[in-house]
């Protein structure tokens, strides 16, 4: 059997005497939350990852350019 606690979004199970949170709401806005902060992580880092890329390309290009400039 289930009793609210008064005040509050919590019921007691008077069998295993545990504390339920019937907060659904709440709930929800925290998976919301938890998605957006994972999809921000994973925006970050593919931005990282690009960077470091261009990065690479770049050092390319230089070299190119280097090896072209030796030769003339």
């Amino acid at each position: 059997m289930l009793v609210p606690i008064p005040g509050t979004k919590l019921v007691r199970d008077t069998d295993s005497m545990a504390l339920i949170n019937q907060d659904n709401a709440g709930l929800q806005q925290y998976y919301e939350k938890r998605n957006k902060l994972a999809a921000e992580k994973e925006q970050i880092n593919n931005l990282k990852s690009e960077v470091s890329d261009l990065k690479k390309d770049v050092n390319d290009i230089k070299q190119l350019l280097n090896q072209i400039l030796e030769k003339v």
